[in-house]
């Protein structure tokens, strides 16, 4: 236990002092087990400008379980579901995952953010979002439309019908 929250403090301060590109984390509280964070939508991505909130639970047994992360914003993407959950392999234990101790919050931050530049499309957890993939405008004006980065789909959507 002493452990965990030692490992932890050290984790809180060094995503306060020197965190990755686009993440923001910060604890909900003094215990440490519940986060909150903000990754912030790559340039080069559909969602640019997007800000995304999630929930990151440290379990008890940290860093020998992994975190269970979700979003709390709205996200259009194949490998997030509509409750927020992520497929991502680092978030899940070998054989079929690839977490390791050595792995920290801020690393699974990164993937994640990774995660929503390049979609997984070996391991869908949105199968009907995986199926219009090769229609990459209907996805990108999808996702652009979950978060609100893109008021003007629904008018021009209107006047195409017309």
């Amino acid at each position: 236990m002493a452990q965990r929250l030692g490992r932890l403090n050290r984790e809180c301060q060094q995503l306060q002092e020197s965190p990755p590109a686009g993440v923001s984390c910060w604890p909900e509280g003094d215990k440490l087990d519940v986060f909150s964070a903000v990754i912030v939508g790559d340039e080069d991505t559909v969602y640019a400008g997007g800000i995304f909130r999630l929930e990151v639970e440290v379990p008890e047994r940290y860093p020998f379980l992994p975190p269970k992360v979700r979003f709390l914003t709205k996200i259009y993407h194949p490998n997030i579901d509509s409750a927020g959950r992520i497929c991502l392999d680092i978030l899940k234990l070998p054989p079929s995952g690839s977490w390791r101790p050595a792995h920290n919050l801020a690393s699974v931050l990164t993937s994640i953010r990774l995660l929503m530049a390049s979609p997984n499309p070996n391991d869908p957890l949105m199968t009907e979002i995986e199926e219009i993939k090769p229609d990459k405008s209907v996805q990108s004006s999808a996702a652009k439309r979950s978060v609100g980065l893109d008021e003007d789909i629904e008018a021009n959507e209107k006047k195409m019908k017309r």
